[in-house]
C-alpha cells in the first residue's frame, strides 16, 4: 500500500494508457452523476410535498359552512348554514377519543395601529388547541388558553412580522394594539414555518371576537386534528362519518356537496405517500440499473485490461514477481481510477443540482439534495464490485506459466 515503487507503476500504467483510464474512469463518473442527479430530483420532490404540508398538523381535518344546492326535508335550495359554539361542542363531546385536538374559527380584518405605526392585518379568533393544529412556534410570551375563552379577555397573540411592523422601537409584548379602535393586550409573540403570510395574522381568543365583533355565537369554521393512532383508512372513515352526521344535523340532502366541506389532510397525505413511494421505486430501480450498468462497464474493462495485459504478466513472473503482487499492481490500478473518476461524477452531480435547483422550483422540485454519505457508498460499492470483477481474471492471469503467457496473442 505504501510502495513508492508501485504507485510509480500504477501511474506510468495509467499515463501509458490513457484511453483505457479514461473510459474507465467516464463509466464510472457517468453512474455515479446519474445516481446523484435521480436521487437529487426524488429528494427535491419530497421536500416539495414537506413544505406543502408545513403549515398544518398531517392529520388536519378543516369543516367550512357554505349553502345549499339542493331541497331536502322541506327545506329550499340555498340555504346558508352557520355553525355555531353549539356545533362545536357536539363534535368534541361526540367523537371523544377520535379528536386529537379541535378549535373553531372566526376569520376578521382589522386596522392595527401602536402609537404612529399601523397596518391592516388578518385576525383568527380561535381557541387554545389551535396552536397545534397550525404547528405555531411561540417566540415570546404565550398563547391564547381556556381563560381567556372563560373570560372573553381582550387579549392577543401577534405573529413576528406583525411585531416588526409596529414595534420598531420598543418590546411588543405586554403593551397595548389598538385594533379598530379596541385595545388588546399582547401576550405573546409567535412564528410559523407556512410563510409570511402567516406571520403577519393576530390572533384573539374565538369567545372574545363573538362579544366584540356582533354579541352573537357565530363561528365560521372548524378544525381539528383526529387521533394520530389511525391510519389513513380510519381516519378518511371518520372524516366520512362527521359529514353525514353533520348533515343529518343540518337536514341536509346527502348528495349536497357544497352545504358542508370537510376537507381532511389524510386523503391528500394517503395520495402523497402512494405517489411517493411509486416514485421512490421507480428512482431506486433505475439509479441500481444505472449503478449495475457501471459495473458491468467496469467489470468489462477489468477484463480487457487484464488480457491486454497478459504479455507483461508472463514478463513479470519471469522476473520473479508473485502472483499477490500481480494481481495487487491491477487492483490497485482499478481503485485508483473508479474512485477518482467517482468523486468527480459526485462534485459534477451536486453542482448540477446546486445550478439547476432554484430553476426546478417551477416543477415543483424544491432544493433537490443528495446525502453525501448515500453516493460515497454507491462509489464505494462500484469500487468493491469493479475490483472483484477484475480479480478473477487477475488472479487466474497470475496463475498462467511465464512461457504460456509470453506466447499468448
Amino acid at each position: 500500500m505504501f510502495d513508492r515503487d508501485l504507485w510509480r507503476e500504477i501511474f506510468q500504467s495509467i499515463n501509458m494508457n490513457r484511453t483505457r483510464s479514461v473510459l474507465s474512469g467516464f463509466t464510472v463518473a457517468f453512474a455515479i452523476l446519474l445516481f446523484t442527479i435521480l436521487f437529487g430530483i426524488a429528494n427535491g420532490l419530497n421536500n416539495t410535498f414537506d413544505e406543502a404540508f408545513a403549515d398544518d398538523a398531517n392529520n388536519s381535518i378543516f369543516i367550512q359552512s357554505g349553502t345549499t344546492t339542493k331541497a331536502h326535508k322541506g327545506y329550499q335550495a340555498g340555504r346558508q348554514i352557520q355553525f355555531k359554539n353549539k356545533d362545536y361542542d357536539y363534535i368534541k363531546e361526540e367523537y371523544g377519543e377520535k379528536v386529537q385536538y379541535i378549535t373553531s374559527r372566526i376569520y376578521l380584518n382589522v386596522n392595527a395601529s401602536f402609537r404612529n405605526e399601523n397596518n391592516s392585518y388578518s385576525v383568527r379568533a380561535v381557541h387554545p388547541d389551535h396552536q397545534y393544529l397550525e404547528n405555531t412556534k411561540i417566540k415570546e410570551g404565550r398563547y391564547i388558553n381556556q381563560l381567556d375563552i372563560d373570560n372573553k379577555t381582550k387579549v392577543v397573540v401577534i405573529g413576528r412580522l406583525v411585531d416588526e411592523d409596529l414595534f420598531l422601537k420598543t418590546t411588543a409584548l405586554g403593551k397595548y394594539i389598538t385594533l379598530n379602535g379596541l385595545k388588546y393586550k399582547i401576550v405573546g409573540i409567535f412564528e410559523d414555518d407556512g410563510g409570511d403570510d402567516e406571520e403577519r395574522l393576530i390572533y384573539m381568543p374565538v369567545s372574545t371576537a363573538q362579544r366584540v365583533y356582533g354579541n352573537n355565537d357565530f363561528i365560521d369554521q372548524i378544525n381539528l386534528t383526529y387521533n394520530p393512532e389511525m391510519d389513513y383508512d380510519k381516519a378518511i372513515s371518520f372524516s366520512n362519518a362527521l359529514t353525514d352526521d353533520l348533515k343529518d344535523r343540518f337536514d341536509i340532502a346527502s348528495n349536497d356537496q357544497r352545504a358542508i366541506r370537510v376537507r381532511n389532510l389524510a386523503n391528500e397525505s394517503k395520495s402523497v405517500n402512494q405517489m411517493t413511494f411509486g416514485l421512490g421505486v421507480i428512482i431506486i430501480v433505475i439509479g441500481f440499473g444505472t449503478l449495475i450498468a457501471g459495473i458491468v462497464g467496469v467489470s468489462n474493462i477489468m477484463i480487457f485490461i487484464v488480457k491486454e495485459r497478459t504479455k507483461e504478466i508472463g514478463i513479470r513472473k519471469a522476473l520473479g514477481a508473485s502472483p499477490n503482487s500481480i494481481v495487487s499492481i491491477i487492483l490497485m490500478e482499478s481503485i485508483l481510477i473508479t474512485a477518482i473518476a467517482g468523486y468527480v461524477g459526485l462534485l459534477i452531480g451536486m453542482g448540477v443540482l446546486e445550478f439547476v435547483g432554484p430553476s426546478l422550483e417551477t416543477y415543483f422540485i424544491k432544493d433537490p439534495s443528495v446525502s453525501t454519505s448515500l453516493v460515497i457508498g454507491a462509489t464505494i460499492t462500484l469500487i468493491v464490485a469493479g475490483g472483484i470483477a477484475g480479480y478473477l481474471p487477475a488472479k487466474k492471469a497470475s496463475k498462467i506459466k511465464p512461457i504460456v503467457a509470453l506466447r499468448d496473442d
